[in-house]
C-alpha cells in the first residue's frame, strides 16, 4: 500500500505537460546511421561536463561525442556547461574542438583530447577538461585554483552534511543503518521537479519538496519501522529490509520519472567572482542554505527540549523511557527531520551536479556513509565534520585526479577509517560482547 501511494503521488506530479520545460540542454545528432526519428528524440543517457578556465566559464566551444555508430555535437553554454544525449550506454570518444576555443585559451599540457568516456551504470557520464597551465600554473594560479576547489569542496561538504546528519540522527536513535536514505535524497529533487512542472515558483516547489521528504520519513516509520521494532526485529534484518525498500523506491521513481537526467529551473546559474576566487551562484546559495540549516539543527539539538530528549534516546533508550520520555515520539520526529534534511540535500545536490535522475541518491549514498563513518557513527557533529572533510577531499583531488575518479579517494578514506579508527573522529570506543 505504501509503495502504491508513493507511485501514485509521483505519477500525478510528473505527468504535467510542462514537465518537459526543464529537460537537458539540447545536443545535435549528426550521424546518418541513426534514423532521423531517433535523432530527434530526447535520449535518456547523456555525456556532460563543464568547461572552465582560470578566468571562469568558457562558452560557445564545440564538443563532439562519437561511438557505437553515433556522433553527436553541442556547444558549451554561458556557464560552460555542455551535454550530449547518446542512444545507448557504452564507450564514446569525446573531443573539444580546439579551433572554437576563445583566443588565448588552450588545453592544459598533457590533456587527452579526444578522450574515452565510459558509462558506469548511471544514465549520466561526466568528464572534465583542464585549460591553461593546469596545476603547475604561473603567477599563483595554482593557489587560486586550490582556493576555488576548497570553496567548492566546503560547499559540497555542507551539502553532504545535510543528508549525513539526518542519517546519523536515525542511526543514533534506532541503531538502523538505513540504505534507503539515498532514495530520500532523490525524492527531494524529484518532487521539486514535479512541483515546478506544475507551474509553481521554484522557492515554493522547494519548500513543498522538503515537506514531502518529511512526510516520507513519517510514513516510513509509522508503516514499516515502528511495527518492526515492536516485533523485536533485529538490526541486521531491518538493514536488509532497508536495502529492499531502497530498491523498491528507486524503481518506483524510475517508472514514474524516467531514466533521463533533467534540470531544475534555474540550474544554469551565473558565476560569481569573490576576489581571486569564483563560484557559481547555485553553489554559493547551497553553501549558505546548508550552513544556516545545520546551525538550526545544532540549536535544536542543544537548546530545546526535543533536542535534549533526542540525545537522551540516542544515549540510552531504556533509561530515557524510564525518565518519562516518549521514545517512539522522539524517533518519529527524528525520521521526519531526517527526511526533510535528506530532501533538502537532494535538491542542493541536483543544483550542484547539475541534474535530477532516478538514481542520484544511490550515487551519493556512499559519500554520505563515508562522512558519517569518518565523523563517528551516531554522532551528529561528527557527521558534519566528516562530511566537510569528504567534500574538501573530493573537490581538491581533482587538481591531480581525473574528475571521473574524484569519489574514489573519499571511499578510500572510509576504508582506512574502518581499518584504523572504526569509531571515527568524534566516536567513542565501545566493547562488544
Amino acid at each position: 500500500m505504501f509503495a502504491a501511494l508513493f507511485s501514485v503521488l509521483l505519477a500525478v506530479l510528473l505527468s504535467a505537460p510542462s514537465a518537459q520545460a526543464f529537460t537537458q540542454p539540447p545536443g545535435r545528432a549528426m550521424n546518418s546511421a541513426v534514423p532521423a526519428a531517433v535523432q530527434a528524440e530526447e535520449f535518456q543517457d547523456r555525456i556532460s561536463g563543464v568547461l572552465r578556465g582560470v578566468d571562469g566559464p568558457i562558452a560557445d566551444v564545440t564538443i563532439t561525442a562519437t561511438g557505437n555508430g553515433f556522433e553527436g555535437e553541442t556547444t558549451s553554454g554561458e556557464n560552460g556547461f555542455w551535454s550530449i544525449g547518446v542512444p545507448e550506454q557504452g564507450s564514446y570518444e569525446v573531443e573539444v574542438d580546439e579551433d572554437t576555443l576563445p583566443e588565448g585559451i588552450t588545453l592544459a599540457e598533457g590533456q587527452e583530447n579526444p578522450r574515452t568516456v565510459t558509462f558506469a551504470g548511471t544514465s549520466n557520464a561526466t568528464t572534465l577538461f583542464l585549460f591553461g597551465e593546469g596545476i603547475v600554473a604561473q603567477g599563483g594560479t595554482f593557489w587560486d585554483t586550490l582556493g576555488e576547489r576548497a570553496l567548492a569542496g566546503f560547499s559540497f561538504g555542507l551539502l553532504l552534511a545535510l543528508s549525513a546528519v539526518g542519517l546519523s540522527l536515525i542511526f543514533g536513535t534506532t541503531g538502523l543503518t538505513n540504505f534507503a536514505h539515498g532514495e530520500m535524497v532523490t525524492l527531494g529533487a524529484v518532487l521539486t521537479f514535479g512541483f515546478a512542472a506544475l507551474g509553481l515558483p521554484a522557492p515554493v516547489a522547494i519548500v513543498l519538496a522538503v515537506i514531502g521528504g518529511g512526510v516520507l520519513g513519517y510514513v516510513q516509520d509509522a508503516a514499516l519501522w515502528k511495527p518492526l521494532r515492536n516485533r523485536g526485529t533485529g538490526l541486521v534484518p531491518m538493514m536488509i529490509v532497508s536495502i529492499g525498500l531502497a530498491l523498491a523506491l528507486r524503481y518506483i521513481i524510475q517508472f514514474n520519472f524516467g531514466g533521463a537526467t533533467t534540470q531544475l529551473p534555474g540550474s544554469q546559474g551565473e558565476i560569481i567572482n569573490l576576489g581571486a576566487l569564483s563560484i557559481s551562484r547555485n553553489n554559493l546559495n547551497s553553501l549558505i542554505v546548508s550552513l544556516v540549516v545545520i546551525l538550526l539543527v545544532a540549536f535544536l539539538l542543544l537548546k530545546t527540549r526535543i533536542g535534549k530528549a533526542t540525545r537522551a534516546v540516542a544515549d540510552n533508550p531504556a533509561l530515557a523511557a524510564a525518565s518519562g520520555i516518549d521514545v517512539d515520539r522522539v524517533i518519529r520526529i527524528v525520521w521526519v527531520i531526517g527526511g526533510m534534511l535528506a530532501a533538502l540535500g537532494g535538491i542542493l545536490w541536483a543544483y550542484y551536479r547539475p541534474g535530477v535522475s532516478f538514481n542520484m541518491g544511490q550515487q551519493i549514498l556512499l559519500l554520505i556513509f563515508a562522512g558519517v563513518v569518518l565523523g563517528g557513527l551516531g554522532t551528529v557533529f561528527g557527521a558534519l565534520i566528516g562530511s566537510i572533510i569528504v567534500g574538501l577531499f573530493v573537490e581538491i583531488s581533482t587538481l591531480w585526479l581525473e574528475a571521473d575518479l574524484k569519489y574514489v579517494g573519499a571511499l578510500l578514506i572510509m576504508i582506512l577509517v574502518l581499518l584504523f579508527r572504526p569509531q571515527g573522529i568524534l566516536g567513542r570506543r565501545e566493547r562488544i560482547g
